[in-house]
């Protein structure tokens, strides 16, 4: 019977050392909370950061395909090419002049 009272006494002990330090507990408790929030937060701004990344490269592809095709079309062989079906010529021997007293 007697370790059975020192079980009883431990277990109050222990419960009056739970209730003497509940509020550090509580603050060690809330310190856990903020520490998986932030964690939870930083994951997610990893992940957006990641996206966003993503879509700049995607963008620049993107950018440096039509930079590129644009340099293409405004050469000109292909503003030559393509004035053809509207029946347009640039010919390369330069400016007219027109003289007012003919």
């Amino acid at each position: 019977m007697s370790k059975f009272r020192e079980a009883l006494n431990v277990s109050r002990h222990t419960t009056e050392w739970v209730f003497g330090n509940f509020k550090f507990l509580l603050f060690l408790s809330g310190l856990a909370i903020l520490y998986i929030a932030n964690a939870h937060y930083a994951e997610g701004n990893v992940r957006r950061i990641q996206m966003l990344q993503k879509d700049i490269k995607e963008l620049k592809w993107e950018y440096t395909s039509i930079k590129s095709e644009t340099m293409y079309k405004s050469m000109q062989s292909q503003i030559d090419e393509s004035l053809e079906p509207v029946g347009l010529d640039l010919s390369n021997s330069g400016p007219k002049v027109i003289d007012k007293n003919k």
